[in-house]
């Protein structure tokens, strides 16, 4: 059971992960990807005053349930334990961290810029 879960937040937090990025690029999902972004953003921002920055309850239950199976030395990043999972690297955290934190930030970015857009297209009509 524990393996069927790890491989369920495996392949989950990876797509939701590619939504955050992209999601944008499809008008059809930009409001959705708006409201992702946002949940993150709080997730990381607001919770993590609580539970420390960038803290995602999804990284939590899922190192949770690697630990049970005997997982050690997990890092403090989910988007550092994927990479180095997924392509047997060992990436530098720092890097790691700057990227996500670039990345999450120029898709919110784009995200309201385009969904103000849509929205001001759409009250035009």
């Amino acid at each position: 059971m524990l393996k069927l879960l790890d491989i369920f937040f495996l392949i989950f937090h990876t797509i939701l992960i590619f939504f955050n990025l992209f999601a944008w690029i499809f008008r059809k999902t930009r409001k959705l990807n708006f409201i992702i972004l946002a949940l993150t953003g709080a997730s990381w921002f607001i919770l993590g005053i609580f539970y420390g920055i960038g803290y995602c309850p999804l990284t939590d239950w899922h190192f949770n349930i690697l630990k049970k199976m005997g997982h050690t030395n997990l890092p403090d990043s989910y988007i550092k334990y994927i990479t180095d999972r997924l392509t047997g690297l060992n990436l530098n955290p720092e890097l790691v961290n700057n990227i996500t934190l670039i990345s999450f930030f120029t898709a919110l970015v784009i995200s309201t810029c385009l969904n103000i857009r849509d929205y001001r297209i759409k009250m035009r009509q």
